[in-house]
């Protein structure tokens, strides 16, 4: 009996979700006012509009498009795509995306929901990030998953993929917050990624089925991924960047705001430097968010778990101090004279395989 009730509610709510006319914020407004969805959608058409102050001619598109859609045959649809529904009133809906104003009254979600049973941070940033961003991103959420804490960001290229694969290869538990319904992979060169994210974590969105991946739903799913966190990591951003949203978000939502320094002549470091200076927490490792959100505690031996160094010969140390942690072009090095340029190639060879630096297209090097 209890189950029906609860699959009701959610077939319901679906179905509320699918009017354009209605969003989080009229939702809400029908449920308080009548105490389900399912009465929400037994209501006449003419009650919403006073209810909601909807004009005329919202009001009457309102309850032609509600008399066109079928729960059921919605319901069936999520079933077909093997997708879960979690009403804002079930005991296992985030409680932190509970507290924030006009929150989803329903969620979509593919994968664990066990995912988020711990402490969780928003990672975000630039789409067209630079390879110290991404670098960055990953490191910190490595280093966030070896801590046990939750890794949160959008799946868009760039930072955010970085920061989903930093917390996988970490061995940690990620949530992606998707700008587009759930039978969409956006962008769909991570169609891997959003496999191996509902493999080992979960995938959120609060749009429907059928839902494009349309560039005014970013700024609404950017809430959800500081809504869902105890505080938001920018690590690159240009002035304009849809990560300062996110942050905005997460000040509105009494949560912490952290950012990483970058090079000050770079266009994608402006943003981080901006939020800095208006108060952000700088941030250079795990250690510095897990100190200001107090998570510290048990945590310094997990952080301190490392591979031991590796050993060096003489001539391999002497080539990585050459070798700064931005790109550098071989040919660069080579013309230092400190190696000739088989040696060059063969030291940077064994640095690779030995973890210290990393290769980037073009021939070019960097220490990590």
């Amino acid at each position: 009996m209890k189950e029906n009730i609860i699959r009701n509610e959610q077939l319901y709510l679906n179905a509320l979700n699918r009017l354009p006319v209605l969003g989080a914020r009229r939702i809400t407004a029908l449920l308080a006012h009548y105490g389900s969805a399912e009465q929400v959608w037994q209501a006449p058409g003419e009650d919403y509009a006073q209810i909601l102050s909807l004009k005329k001619e919202v009001g009457e598109q309102f309850a032609k498009d509600k008399q066109a859609l079928d729960p059921e045959a919605e319901w069936l649809k999520l079933e077909q795509h093997k997708i879960n529904t979690l009403s804002i009133e079930a005991e296992d809906y985030p409680w932190l995306l509970r507290q924030i104003p006009y929150p989803p009254p329903i969620l979509y979600y593919l994968g664990d929901l066990e995912a988020l049973a711990g402490p969780a941070v928003a990672i975000v940033g630039s789409r067209r990030s630079t390879f110290y961003g991404q670098e960055v991103a990953g490191r910190l959420s490595g280093e966030l998953a070896t801590a046990g804490i939750i890794v949160v960001s959008g799946m868009a290229l760039g930072v955010d993929t970085a920061a989903h694969r930093g917390a996988l290869e970490g061995g940690g538990k990620t949530a992606a917050v998707l700008g587009c319904g759930l039978d969409f992979c956006y962008p769909p060169q991570n169609r891997k990624l959003m496999e191996e994210i509902i493999s080992k974590g979960v995938v959120f969105s609060e749009f429907p089925l059928g839902t494009q991946p349309l560039a005014a739903n970013f700024p609404q799913r950017n809430r959800i991924i500081s809504g869902l966190t105890l505080g938001t990591v920018v690590v690159e951003a240009t002035a304009k960047s849809g990560s300062l949203i996110t942050a905005n978000f997460a000040l509105e939502q009494n949560r912490e705001v952290f950012a990483v320094p970058g090079n000050i002549g770079s266009p994608y470091s402006r943003g981080c430097h901006r939020l800095i200076k208006e108060g952000a927490r700088l941030v250079e490792s795990a250690a510095d968010i897990l100190a200001e959100l107090n998570l510290t505690e048990g945590q310094e031996e997990q952080l301190s778990l490392s591979l031991p160094a590796p050993e060096l010969s003489d001539d391999e140390n002497k080539l990585l101090q050459l070798i700064p942690y931005y790109p550098i072009q071989i040919d660069d090095l080579i013309r230092s004279g400190a190696f000739s340029a088989a040696s060059t190639s063969s030291l940077l060879l064994s640095l690779e395989l030995k973890k210290l630096i990393r290769q980037t297209p073009g021939k070019y090097f960097c220490r990590i």
